[in-house]
């Protein structure tokens, strides 16, 4: 099948990442409905606090335009309740002169002339002096809101004087002028109806009007030039968290890079990214927008609709810029949030300076301007502050298309434009698009690996003929130059002809064309690094995971990579798949070298790999899942629906491909990865720990599709299961402490490695039939033990009433065939029902490969383990050791002193630790004496018993002396 490539497949990976980020949208269709409909709960707080302040100044209309003021005619004396924070029961006025008949005529007729309220006459009190007045206000206060004191001084002249107390006072929002609201209208009252007295007629006409002057209306409070900002702000965070999160998920999950060893394209992956959310961000904006007229905003309406929708549009996509950029820095999806948050209250407070003015004023250097404008909600601010300025009235016409280029309306500094603001933003979300580029190459991803700083200034990089080269670490970490790994010799007789091999094609440019992967000493270090912390200075060593591989895989063959934890199988893995840079040595595979960019390339439109862990996205189905892989390996769009079918059907997934793979169990989750390897009809397939979590009868069915998927193709495969690799393998090689130990098929690698022959022997019961366990017989079985030991000096490993096991060393190999012979002809003389004879288990092999690789590296570092005796003696002795003198125990009865066997065993990690020891006893005196150990040296300098170290004893000595 031929597979796309160039910029056809870079349109087919850009299609299926799109319809990924669609569906993904689409499941998880709740954040989206949020991230585009935020805006109508934001918009209308906004119009909320709108109305607020207008209801709080619907009294007044500085506002508004005032041509023809209407005027308030002849205001009456209001009600005491009506002022502010009086005492009741109130007086509407008090007056003094009360001695005189005609001043209380009067009042009586000011009280019965009120217009629209005749004051009753417990409303109002009378005195006769100033002094008496003054006298009960101070002792009675806010009881009353203004006083009149008249004087009769003659026939013809009556004179009066006005007390109240001006000063305004505020009650909830809304303030309150005493003279305006009760001086005028007793003073207008005292004048009406003295003149009427003194002219003796009382219908005389005395109106007064009062009017303010015509105005034009003053900037009115705009909500969405005060607290859009903020709001629209939150608006973008929500795309901005979402967007972060989005990245940083495929990032963790290694999800991207699965993409990437599928050969996904980082031009594919980004620009999938981008067209996605501004799409969203469109819609976002849009609606935003519409939403605003739909409130009757001035802001919306009289600016034109396409500069508000391009502020509104550019400032969430510059967000989304500004999110790539920021999603290289961070490792943890549970972050997004935190950093969403950060950056929304920084933007807060950064509004807010804006919005005072700084630094978009003639008084600040460009400098200042240069840089605030690089953060885009400065630049949201300064637009929204110059927009709701140009409609801050209503003879404001607003900025129109034609004028974005010019001032706006009252923006009388005139420092930024609103086309300026465009420009700035279109510029900064290259500057965030680029750099978010740039930091994703050198920032180190989940494997640590990053690209050189530089690496942009490398012609090769350009031409795709090189410059890819990728360095490991922080970018400021301190790190020193290691020391190189020392060829070592293999110990093993198959692993050095294997490395020969390798070594002679590799020298003499020999192409096997049944080989389909060479690899020529490969070697991974991870490098040590130096950390300064508080007054010193930290340098961790270099851990060497690879310590230089030479092996072959054939074409046609699986090839089974076992070892224990940490052996470097995954390394090894990684560092073919380009996931991890290789060190020293080289890869080849199908011709292609894994240390060259193009060469690699070139390697991942030809493999398919199943990882270690279940890379899936949990909201797609297993049918899409391989859709999308399927696109990005290159398949014909024709022949992508056929082929995912037939994937699901081998792997019984029919049923559940519609099914979201959150859904699927860990064995179903196993057999879609194991798919997604074999899709594209790949050359070379690496599966690691295929068959984890799986039933047996699944892990039967999977065994049969990778025996059959052997054909055509090279297969690698690490597993845990030894029956898996015993039964699946051509070659097996067992790795140990980033070395290949040993190397061949599975006879060959039991036969050498295996601790021998397992013979199990089965007795009759006493009517001839092989026995049950509760029927049998132990008559016969000393007989047999001390045949056995006789002939082959060995003893039974496992025993019981039904059976005898024993293990035969190799070295009994050219007795056996006679002592079988010899016990067959005795069966009935000893009872013996069925006689059984096989080699030993790959497993027993594996651990006594581990087991030797960690007595090497433990004597070739020197470690030690604590052993305590029962006597509560504490020995150092190195790990692996099998016997042990105790320093300090000769006596005269045990001259050499005593001794003890030290029983090892592996813990989960494969690492040796003490399990047990014998009791104490004499050291033969054969063995080597061993020198006294002066007890004053075991103590530190507080006088405590330190560890004793112990004496290694040669056990040649010890079976010298059983022999």
């Amino acid at each position: 099948m031929e597979l796309r490539r160039g910029f056809p497949l870079l349109l087919q990976q850009f299609k299926a990442l799109f319809i990924k980020n669609l569906l993904l949208s689409w499941r998880h269709r709740r954040s989206t409905i949020l991230q585009l409909f935020s805006s109508l709960f934001f918009i209308f707080l906004i119009f909320c606090i709108q109305k607020a302040i207008e209801a709080r100044y619907k009294s007044t209309t500085s506002y508004e335009n005032v041509f023809d003021p209407k005027p308030l005619i002849s205001p009456p004396i209001p009600p005491c309740e009506d002022k502010f924070f009086v005492k009741l029961p109130c007086f509407d006025f008090v007056w003094s002169g009360n001695e005189s008949t005609r001043i209380a005529s009067i009042v009586s007729k000011i009280q019965a002339n009120n217009p629209g309220r005749p004051i009753p006459a417990n409303k109002v009190k009378s005195f006769r002096t100033k002094s008496e007045v003054d006298e009960w206000l101070f002792g009675n206060p806010m009881y009353c809101p203004g006083a009149l004191h008249f004087a009769e001084r003659n026939a013809t002249v009556i004179t009066y004087g006005l007390q109240t107390n001006s000063t305004p006072v505020a009650k909830r929002g809304n303030y309150e002028d005493p003279t305006f609201k009760f001086q005028i209208p007793l003073q207008i009252a005292a004048e009406r109806e003295i003149a009427r007295s003194l002219i003796g007629d009382p219908n005389f006409s005395w109106v007064i009007s009062l009017k303010e002057f015509a105005h034009p209306a003053i900037q009115t409070f705009s909500a969405v030039g005060a607290v859009g900002p903020t709001f629209f702000l939150a608006i973008a965070m929500f795309g901005f968290v979402f967007q972060i999160s989005s990245l940083i998920t495929e990032k963790e999950l290694k999800l991207r890079q699965a993409m990437a060893m599928m050969g996904l394209y980082d031009t594919a992956y980004w620009l999938s990214w981008l067209t996605w959310e501004g799409i969203i961000t469109l819609l976002s904006a849009l609606l935003t927008v519409l939403f605003g007229m739909m409130f009757q905003f001035d802001f919306f309406l009289n600016n034109d609709f396409v500069i508000v929708f391009l502020l509104f549009f550019l400032f969430q996509f510059n967000m989304i810029g500004f999110a790539f950029m920021i999603s290289a820095f961070i490792g943890k999806s549970s972050s997004s949030t935190t950093v969403g948050f950060s950056i929304f209250i920084f933007g807060f407070l950064t509004q807010l300076v804006t919005q005072f003015g700084f630094p978009y004023s003639d008084s600040y250097s460009s400098i200042y301007k240069i840089v605030w404008s690089l953060f885009p909600p400065n630049l949201l601010a300064e637009g929204l502050l110059l927009l709701s300025d140009a409609t801050a009235t209503a003879q404001d016409p607003g900025v129109s298309w034609s004028r974005r280029g010019k001032c706006a309306p009252n923006d009388t500094e005139c420092v930024m434009t609103i086309n300026d603001i465009y420009i700035w933003l279109v510029a900064t979300f290259v500057l965030w698009f680029v750099l978010a580029i740039y930091f994703d190459n050198i920032i180190p991803n989940m494997a640590g690996v990053r690209k050189s700083i530089f690496y942009f200034l490398k012609p090769g990089y350009w031409t795709g003929k090189g410059g890819n080269k990728v360095a490991e670490g922080g970018i400021c970490s301190c790190r020193w130059s290691d020391p190189p790994l020392e060829g070592v010799t293999p110990d093993d007789e198959d692993v050095l002809e294997e490395e020969n091999t390798v070594k002679q094609q590799a020298r003499e440019g020999v192409v096997d064309p049944n080989i389909a992967v060479q690899i020529r000493g490969l070697m991974k270090m991870y490098p040590g690094t130096t950390t300064f912390g508080c007054c010193k200075c930290n340098r961790s060593s270099p851990y060497h995971a690879l310590k230089g591989l030479w092996v072959n895989f054939a074409k046609d063959q699986l090839f089974c990579l076992l070892g224990p934890n940490g052996a470097g199988k995954t390394t090894a893995i990684n560092c073919l798949t380009g996931i991890t840079p290789v060190t020293a040595g080289d890869a080849s595979i199908y011709g292609y070298s894994v240390r060259s960019s193009v060469g690699m390339s070139n390697i991942r439109r030809i493999i398919g790999v199943c990882p270690q862990f279940d890379i899936l996205w949990d909201a797609l189905s297993g049918q899409e899942h391989l859709h999308l892989f399927a696109s990005i390996k290159g398949l014909p769009p024709a022949s992508i629906h056929t082929v995912a079918e037939k994937s699901l059907t081998e792997v019984r997934l029919t049923e559940s491909a519609k099914i979201r793979a959150g859904s699927y169990s860990g064995g179903m989750k196993r057999r879609l990865s194991v798919a997604i390897a074999l899709i594209g009809d790949p050359k070379l397939v690496i599966l690691d720990e295929p068959t984890t979590g799986m039933d047996p009868i699944t892990r039967r069915h999977v065994w049969d599709i990778i025996e059959n998927a052997k054909r055509g193709r090279a297969i690698i495969l690490t597993t845990h299961s030894m029956e898996e690799a015993d039964i699946l393998s051509d070659r097996i090689g067992i790795m140990a402490k980033g070395r290949l130990r040993c190397i061949g098929t599975s006879i060959r690698l039991k036969s050498r490695f295996g601790t021998g022959f397992i013979a199990n022997v089965s007795f009759s019961s006493n009517n001839g039939t092989p026995s049950r366990g509760e029927d049998a017989s132990t008559m016969h079985h000393e007989a047999v033990k001390q045949f056995f030991k006789n002939k082959l000096n060995v003893v039974p490993k496992e025993e019981n009433k039904s059976f005898l096991t024993y293990v035969i060393p190799h070295e009994k190999e050219e007795l056996l065939m006679s002592f079988f012979a010899e016990l067959q002809d005795r069966e009935r003389e000893f009872g013996i029902a069925d006689i059984q004879l096989g080699l030993t288990t790959l497993e027993e092999v594996f651990l006594n490969i581990a087991k030797k690789a960690e007595l090497e590296n433990a004597a070739a570092e020197g470690s030690l383990a604590t052993l305590t005796l029962t006597s509560g003696t504490i020995l150092q002795i190195p790990i692996g050791a099998r016997f042990i003198g105790i320093p300090g125990t000769q006596s005269g009865e045990n001259p050499r002193g005593v001794m003890v066997e030290v029983y090892w065993e592996q813990d989960d990690s494969g690492a040796l630790c003490i399990s047990g020891h014998s009791p104490e006893t004499p050291i033969p005196s054969h063995v080597q004496a061993m020198a006294s150990s002066r007890t004053n040296l075991n103590r530190n300098r507080l006088g405590r018993a330190r560890p004793l170290q112990g004496i290694v004893i040669d056990p040649n000595q010890l079976d010298t002396v059983n022999s």
